[in-house]
């Protein structure tokens, strides 16, 4: 296979991937990113198509996987829990709401705040979201050994790792700025 790119013998052509969309030449200073943007786009969208079938958007089984492993959750805590932000994540609690996979309680501990929990409903669906996660995996990691899939989820860690510590090296600039 080759990648379609307007400079042949760069980036990851070299290592006999093809590219979903040709790299434009304005990204050939970061063709890992390049990938990475790729990957992330056709990985949502198969998640879409499948979460779909179960009646759920991308991000929701997230939200509903924290609350099934941790039990009702404040919505901030939620916002926090995946490094979301308040809005979407209200919309996100919003839609479930609807969809009867959650609702909303007084908190105990504070009257301002109330918490979000799951419903038998959504308890029914863990397994089919348990099952959808799998079929993604599968999609995913077509045709590599184990050794593969070890490797690549160490190097996906790395680069995550190297984007919070750059997110945090950036956060104490602004602040000693400041």
């Amino acid at each position: 296979m080759k990648q379609s790119t307007p400079a042949a013998g760069q980036g990851p052509a070299e290592i006999g991937q093809e590219a979903s969309v040709p790299v434009p030449a304005a990204a050939s200073g970061g063709p890992v990113s390049h990938a990475i943007f790729r990957l992330a786009r056709l990985h949502r969208m198969f998640a879409g198509q499948l979460l779909r079938r179960i009646g759920l958007h991308p991000g929701q089984e997230l939200v509903m996987m924290h609350l099934w492993e941790l039990g009702p959750q404040r919505q901030t805590d939620l916002v926090r829990l995946l490094d979301s932000d308040a809005a979407t994540m209200t919309r996100t609690v919003r839609r479930l709401e609807q969809a009867g996979f959650v609702r909303r309680r007084p908190s105990p501990t504070d009257k301002r705040a109330s918490l979000i929990e799951p419903t038998a409903a959504s308890h029914a669906l863990r397994r089919e979201v348990e099952q959808v996660w799998s079929r993604l995996e599968d999609l995913s990691t077509a045709g590599l050994t184990d050794d593969e899939r070890t490797a690549a989820l160490a190097t996906l860690e790395r680069l995550e790792h190297n984007l919070v510590q750059a997110a945090a090296d950036q956060s104490l600039g602004t602040e000693a700025e400041g």
